[in-house]
């Protein structure tokens, strides 16, 4: 079964007005069925979840909904699944809950490879109790952070390990299973910032050993908010600050106020579209689909497609890139996303964006919050130029970026 990407972006509007689009990793474009179940959400009466009128109820099913399609797109509980407005106010409000648990001298470990929402939280989360953060590197040349790197951050203090499960600027997918087996080892938690990996590569949280998989659904053509997975029984384990009105229940203690009814629906909608990416299957009401059992099986078969189309593109650019007359390439890890940085000798990556840009390429030029890593890779605080695939990314798309990066380089 061939990807059929010209399906795929009859559904995106914001392709209309032309540009190619390259910054997805900041961000994707949202397909009009998302858009329209945001909409009809708006505007159908709805009221605080309950269940004694239909507004109420209409309510609480899209959360039900939106909690089952989380479940599904993660392996995960649903029961375990946290709503919030971003991925990174999420690590705040867990690391705090976690750090109750720390005393001084515990230990965290973070990784230099990481976006500063998996670093800052918990370098001031330990801050505040005493503990000690422990930092693990990364290869600078290749890109790839080892199990045996984070294996020698390990002691029986650690509490609590965090890293990437791929790198929002190079793209490394690093071997988040084999990880986590050493982080259990050594008796600690195991969180995964997978809110770049997410949109690119099928996630089985549980398979994985990730005891909190992160992840924001406006990186998979979803709305503006973000998503935390684990288990109920280990969120039960955690003490937040709240309301005394407000549940107690997992997870409603960790989602403090009303909760966005219409982002949780254009989540839902988010994670069918990415189920009907294999058959470009589209031709229902995604809320009638909400609660299919078929939904995994859709999901791991359009995941894997996607990954197909998005490799063999990403190939093609990479090899482009790798030909060009002083391009470095940062990214060069053996297993990634389809995100590349690159520099160009003696021009600013600000002045390539712009350059890009004049010719209808969307290619943003940052650290974008991977500081850490920007540093390490000796690009500075300034970052480079990166480049992200996307479901509705084309040949033609691909072409349009070769050709207008062979005028910046000629």
């Amino acid at each position: 079964m061939s990807y059929d990407v010209a399906a795929v972006r009859s559904h995106f509007p914001a392709l209309r007005e032309g540009a190619a689009h390259f910054d997805g990793p900041g961000g994707s474009q949202t397909p009009d069925l998302v858009a329209g179940a945001v909409h009809d959400t708006l505007v159908s009466a709805i009221a605080n979840r309950g269940t004694v009128t239909p507004a109420e109820r209409r309510a609480e099913q899209v959360v039900t909904d939106c909690r089952a399609a989380l479940g599904d797109l993660l392996a995960s509980d649903p029961r375990g699944i946290v709503f919030g407005r971003s991925a990174t106010a999420l690590t705040y409000d867990l690391s705090r809950a976690l750090a109750r648990t720390w005393r001084p001298g515990d230990e965290v470990v973070v990784t230099r490879l990481d976006h500063d929402s998996n670093i800052r939280p918990w370098v001031q989360a330990a801050a505040a109790v005493g503990a000690t953060v422990r930092w693990v590197d990364f290869d600078p040349t290749t890109g790839e952070l080892s199990v045996d790197a984070v294996a020698d951050q390990l002691s029986d203090r650690t509490r609590l390990v965090a890293t990437t499960g791929a790198s929002n600027l190079i793209g490394t997918r690093p071997p988040v299973a084999e990880i986590a087996e050493v982080v259990h080892d050594a008796g600690a938690l195991y969180w995964v910032d997978g809110v770049h990996a997410t949109a690119h590569v099928l996630v089985d949280r549980p398979a994985l050993g990730a005891d909190f998989w992160s992840c924001s659904p406006y990186k998979f053509l979803g709305p503006h908010c973000g998503v935390v997975a684990a288990d109920p029984a280990l969120l039960e384990t955690l003490e937040m600050d709240k309301l005394l009105p407000s549940s107690d229940d997992v997870p409603e203690r960790f989602e403090l106020g009303t909760l966005p009814y219409e982002l949780m629906a254009g989540t839902t909608a988010a994670v069918e579209f990415l189920a009907g990416l294999a058959t470009a299957d589209w031709d229902h009401d995604p809320a009638e689909r909400a609660d299919r059992s078929d939904r995994r099986g859709r999901l791991v078969a359009s995941l894997h497609a996607l990954e197909e189309h998005e490799d063999r593109l990403g190939e093609r650019l990479e090899a482009a890139l790798r030909s060009m007359p002083g391009v470095r390439v940062h990214s060069n890890a053996a297993v990634r996303t389809p995100t590349l940085l690159f520099t160009v000798a003696g021009k600013d990556p600000r002045e390539v964006r712009s350059a890009l840009a004049d010719k209808g390429v969307n290619a943003p030029a940052s650290n974008f919050y991977a500081l850490e890593c920007s540093r390490v890779l000796g690009l500075g605080d300034g970052g480079g130029v990166r480049t992200g695939l996307a479901p509705y990314t084309d040949d033609e798309d691909v072409d349009r970026l070769i050709e207008a990066l062979e005028a910046v380089t000629g």
